[in-house]
């Protein structure tokens, strides 16, 4: 396994259209690996492929909940998914409105309002089939992260002013580093 570079923005091959996948291997098993390490080091919740510069359709998420049985508070329960060629077919009228940032934007977060919940149908490492109606946080991670699929980032769901807001300062920390 190993830690990928994460492309930030404005690298244009975050505005890529993710392709699907096809051939279920050994190879895609290693990407899916090095995803989830990158993600877990970042530290993140979720990562799509074409955000270590892969432009296929493929999401890792882990909500890395906290474990009710640590009184520290300290540990969390890791529960990693894999979400490949991911479709949504059914949204909810009903919306949610969370604070979202991206390890693409790195330190930035702002309010994004998304279906409350949506069924998504995707397919595991091996191939395989599933469908499930997600709701919460992980329905509000699994758009996010889709929507990197299609080129898109949490800023673009902003504001003009609000989302030049983050970019400058993202810039101004950038440039401060």
């Amino acid at each position: 396994m190993a830690i990928l570079p994460i492309i930030e923005t404005p690298d244009p091959r975050l505005r890529v259209i993710s392709k699907p996948v096809g051939t279920f291997d050994a190879e895609l098993k290693t990407l899916v690996a090095d995803m989830f390490e990158t993600m877990y080091d970042a530290p993140g919740i979720g990562l799509a492929a074409i955000q270590v510069g892969v432009a296929k359709r493929i999401l890792v998420i882990d909500l890395q909940e906290p474990d009710p049985d640590d009184e520290e508070g300290k540990k969390v329960i890791r529960e990693p998914r894999v979400f490949i060629n991911p479709v949504f077919s059914d949204e909810s009228e009903e919306h949610s409105v969370y604070q979202e940032g991206c390890l693409s934007v790195p330190e930035q977060y702002a309010d994004v309002t998304r279906p409350a919940e949506v069924t998504v149908d995707w397919q595991d490492e091996d191939g395989k089939h599933h469908q499930e109606r997600m709701t919460g946080l992980m329905a509000t991670c699994i758009q996010h992260e889709h929507d990197h699929l299609e080129g898109i980032l949490f800023i673009d769901h902003l504001s003009r002013l609000k989302r030049e807001m983050v970019l400058k300062k993202l810039a101004k920390l950038r440039k401060a580093a």
